[in-house]
């Protein structure tokens, strides 16, 4: 992760708060249990990260490059985490 461009590390902060929201929303708002509200998470930051791209792909605005989406998925991966943390306590 170290010779990461800075436009990858970009993606990886930006994926830890959409994260941390994505793990804590669906519990909150639709009050579903723990291993739901994960599942939910995950599945929509994969979408989320990868439609993103695919909307750059798509428009010709932006730079279309699937390591963005491993750097947004990983960010929000760590942002879920830290979410399960608070959610658990």
């Amino acid at each position: 992760m170290k010779n990461w461009e800075p436009d990858k590390w970009k993606h990886f902060w930006v994926g830890i708060p959409l994260g941390l929201f994505l793990i804590s929303a669906p519990g909150y708002f639709i009050q579903i249990g723990f291993i739901s509200s994960l599942l939910i998470a995950l599945i929509s930051l994969i979408a989320i990260c990868y439609g993103f791209e695919l909307v750059s792909l798509i428009t010709g605005r932006g730079h279309y490059d699937m390591m963005d989406v491993v750097a947004g998925v990983a960010g929000g991966i760590l942002g879920i985490a830290a979410g399960c943390f608070f959610i658990a306590n």
